[in-house]
């Protein structure tokens, strides 16, 4: 049988095969937020976080990750398609017909641009809050972002929806939406508040807080977009596994929403008191706590999300 069927014929795959590819999946994702969100959030929020050695850490794991996920996810997607051993992941006629398919291709290029972004992160590293707001790097960085988060979509069920051109547009969003919320959480917990420096809370907090809602809302709108384009009927919503993926997705989503909601207000009402009182830390803690839960509810997202790109649409 052709490699090409195999792959269309995914409900025959071994678990072991499909378990160890959503692994690679949601690492892709992870990384591809932290790296892409990180650095979004330090070019436009707190150029300063360029020089700050636990953000640069965190997106130099996000960059190394997402070059790793992206090379096994080739090998893992053959394994999974042709129902083999995991080990087959490095065999190499197997690599061979997994990149003379689309998905091989794509993922080729993914991996280039990782290896570019290898380079933007050096240049970051090594010039820090300069690099961050000068407008040549700003336009690499941009140009590799948006190459690595179409790469991600082109290899989703977006490509196969009637409207593919609609779908994919939504995608971009969805993805791009994501990665600003969840790389932006990500430096917020681990690179600002732990400094809790007063001038930074009261400068850094409340861009995020807008930046946050923006994506929030890019991701909701294009997810209605995709879901409908995807699934197609509320029948096929309740009905098919696709669609109950998607209802626990959209559950845990509503859950990280109100703990988003938590940390708004805390912004409205406590961020003016936390920045007098010079960052103390019990003031800020309650914050901290409202982002940390956010954080894991964003990878368990992240794991539903994975899981959909295994499944195929109820339509």
């Amino acid at each position: 049988m052709a490699m090409g069927e195999l792959l269309a014929q995914q409900a025959f795959a071994v678990p072991e095969a499909r378990a160890w590819y959503v692994i690679a999946r949601v690492l892709d994702y992870t990384a591809t937020a932290l790296f892409l969100g990180g650095s979004a959030f330090v070019t436009l929020l707190w150029p300063a976080g360029a020089g700050e050695r636990r953000t640069r850490r965190l997106l130099t794991v996000g960059w190394l990750f997402g070059l790793l996920s992206t090379v096994a996810g080739i090998g893992l997607e053959g394994v999974w398609a042709t129902q083999r051993p995991i080990i087959d992941a490095v065999d190499w006629q197997l690599l061979q017909q997994v990149l003379h398919l689309d998905f091989g291709r794509v993922w080729v290029a993914k991996a280039l641009l990782w290896v570019l972004a290898g380079v933007v992160l050096a240049d970051l590293l090594h010039r820090g809050e300069d690099a961050a707001r000068s407008v040549a790097w700003r336009v690499g960085a941009l140009a590799i972002g948006v190459g690595l988060l179409r790469t991600t979509g082109m290899t989703g069920h977006a490509s196969d929806a009637a409207e593919a051109g609609i779908t994919q547009i939504a995608d971009l969003v969805h993805l791009a939406g994501m990665c600003l919320w969840v790389g932006g959480l990500a430096v917020l917990l681990i690179g600002v508040l732990p400094r809790r420096r007063a001038q930074e809370l009261a400068v850094v907090v409340p861009r995020y807080s807008t930046l946050a809602l923006i994506s929030v809302l890019a991701v909701l709108a294009a997810g209605a977009v995709l879901a409908w384009q995807l699934v197609g009927s509320v029948d096929a919503v309740l009905h098919s596994g696709y669609g109950q993926i998607l209802l626990t997705k959209l559950a845990i989503l509503l859950v990280l929403l109100a703990a988003a909601q938590a940390s708004k207000s805390w912004v409205k009402r406590r961020l003016d008191l936390a920045v007098v009182l010079r960052g103390d830390a019990a003031t800020v803690r309650p914050f901290v706590y409202s982002v940390a839960a956010e954080t894991v509810l964003v990878l368990i997202v992240l794991l539903a999300a994975a899981f959909l790109v295994t499944a195929s649409p109820g339509r």
